[in-house]
């Protein structure tokens, strides 16, 4: 994992795991604005020949830290972030159920997105 930079492409949604000059995994993002400012990861991708190297472990830690530097929640929709949050308790809160509520409306009214 050391030769894995990741970083956020915040105008494409992406938080980017990339090694020798390429991107081997993201998490898919949006922001949401209500009923308070959060992450919302959507899809966790990890190439192929690079699975089983700790990169989406990577990508979500990195995802929950990036919300603590900016005082702002994760709301996990992403099935892979979810199932790391509830193992990483003491990195990722927990977000408030209306939060996610609000967060799967945008989704859905947002579907050319994702």
């Amino acid at each position: 994992m050391s030769d894995i930079e990741i970083r956020d492409d915040r105008a494409a949604g992406r938080l980017e795991a990339v090694a020798a000059g390429e991107v081997v995994g993201r998490i898919e993002y949006f922001v949401l604005d209500a009923p308070e400012r959060a992450l919302v990861p959507v899809h966790t991708i990890v190439e192929p020949a690079h699975e089983g190297q700790g990169i989406a472990g990577a990508l979500a830690r990195e995802l929950y830290a990036l919300a603590r530097r900016e005082g702002v929640t994760v709301a996990p929709l992403c099935p892979y972030v979810v199932k790391w949050a509830e193992r990483h308790r003491d990195e990722a809160p927990g977000a408030d159920p209306e939060l996610l509520r609000a967060a799967k409306e945008w989704l859905v009214a947002h579907p050319e997105r994702f």
